[in-house]
């Protein structure tokens, strides 16, 4: 759901309408949906992948790869579009990454894994984005 910057929303109960109860879990309390369960896990379609709260351009998907740990993985952003903050829940220290826009979960950012030249996994949630198709 694309919006501008000034209706984006302020209180939860203004998400909770425009977000269903999975997405809102995922985005706003920085949930985690099943591994393999996204629709963009295997997805090769080109385009733009955005924020499915706000709208904004996050991953373009020429930076989408399979890294087959069952949730979709770029190696990298459109800069600025996240911002990393560290995450020392789940008895280990990860790095979230957020919506730099409106703030909502993505997922985790992993890096020294070898997995692309960038050495970067943004491993995100199918439900914390939506694909512009060209």
């Amino acid at each position: 759901m694309a919006t501008d910057e000034s209706t984006i929303p302020t209180t939860d109960d203004e998400w909770r309408v425009r977000l269903t109860p999975d997405e809102f879990r995922v985005l706003r309390l920085a949930g985690t949906e099943r591994p393999w369960s996204g629709e963009y896990v295997n997805t090769k379609t080109e385009g733009m992948y955005e924020c499915r709260a706000c709208g904004a351009d996050l991953y373009p998907s020429d930076t989408k790869f399979d890294s087959h740990c069952g949730w979709p993985s770029f190696d990298d952003a459109i800069p600025g579009a996240v911002k990393e903050i560290d995450d020392h829940s789940a008895g280990m220290v990860r790095t979230e990454i957020r919506c730099a826009r409106c703030d909502s979960h993505l997922g985790h950012v992993f890096k020294g894994e070898m997995m692309t030249p960038k050495n970067t996994r943004h491993c995100v949630n199918s439900l914390s984005i939506k694909l512009d198709a060209k």
